[in-house]
């Protein structure tokens, strides 16, 4: 039987996170739905550093991928020192732990890539570097500055910042949503449109992960069926969600192998654009399908299987 709200037992919630600073901001955008959903309940910050955060001198095709940015946090859910796990979607692997699920996942902020030059500039200086990390960024910037020098750049934003002030950079390439989620609009000096630069699968969308027992143990309280973490989760974006890590994850997609996904839903109408590099041919190829949304992980699995089996050249 459901308790009403002022029989319910307190509600204490241990959320983690990253120790970054946009990581810390994302996870109080979260804390702060719960608590006007549940003002009663009590909620705690518990931040780590992931090998992710630790390991800053190589790319992390080279370390391990994107698990090192949660491994830490999730050895926390299964040992119970944490309840709660917040992280940016984008940078969770494709493949899920069952014991782990993903139960919520905020709106999405703007999806789009963005360039930040140096504080005072107005100008792209090409004689200089662009600072850029993500092997998908980096296909997509050789195409739209042909000869540019890229290298790679580690670190928080605030830390990428200060490189590229200090003038190691000519530019930084990043996520316009980390940006606006830090206050750090300003710093932006041109947006990339999906159609120059196609945005990571799920990029600008927060997620939020639990333990199974605990989804269990709050189903029994608040209605059964998932509808705690129902509550504040944006149900517009679940189908986004479905079809773009559906895509990466029948290419087993990760930071070794270059791939991005962006899907548009219009009326009950999706369309999924894929980018797909083959390792053997060294060509990269962009690629979309059309469908009805409600069938999302059935068209990114398809139009991944399709981009994988041949590899026509890039569309542009």
């Amino acid at each position: 039987m459901n308790l009403d709200i002022k029989q319910r037992p307190a509600l204490r919630l241990r959320v983690g996170s990253r120790d970054s600073k946009l990581a810390v901001a994302q996870s109080h955008l979260v804390m702060a739905t719960i608590q006007r959903l549940y003002p009663q309940a009590e909620l705690e910050l518990i931040t780590m550093k992931t090998t992710g955060d630790l390991i800053l001198d190589r790319p992390l095709d080279q370390i391990g991928g994107k698990g090192l940015f949660v491994k830490e946090l999730d050895q926390a859910l299964l040992d119970g020192r944490v309840d709660l796990t917040v992280h940016s979607l984008k940078d969770l692997p494709a493949e899920e732990n069952p014991a782990l699920p993903l139960v919520a996942f905020s709106r999405r902020e703007d999806p789009r890539d963005c360039l930040v030059l140096p504080a005072g500039e107005q100008a792209l200086d090409l004689t200089k570097p662009i600072g850029c990390s993500s092997l998908r960024r980096q296909l997509q910037l050789k195409a739209l500055y042909p000869g540019c020098r890229l290298e790679p750049v580690r670190g928080n934003v605030q830390t990428r910042l200060r490189k590229l002030d200090e003038g190691q950079f000519g530019a930084l390439v990043l996520a316009a949503a980390g940006l606006t989620r830090l206050g750090l609009q300003e710093r932006i000096s041109r947006y990339y449109e999906p159609e120059e630069m196609l945005p990571a699968a799920c990029q600008g969308i927060i997620a939020v992960q639990a333990r199974q027992d605990l989804i269990n143990e709050l189903d029994g309280l608040y209605g059964g069926s998932g509808s705690f973490f129902r509550d504040f989760s944006d149900p517009s974006v679940y189908w986004t969600v479905q079809a773009e890590r559906a895509f990466i994850r029948t290419l087993e997609g990760g930071c070794s192998a270059p791939t991005a996904a962006y899907a548009t839903i219009c009326g009950n109408q999706m369309t999924l654009r894929g980018l797909y590099w083959d390792e053997a041919t060294d060509i990269w190829q962009i690629q979309s399908c059309r469908g009805p949304r409600e069938e999302a992980a059935r068209l990114g699995n398809e139009l991944a299987s399709s981009m994988k089996g041949v590899c026509y050249g890039q569309e542009r």
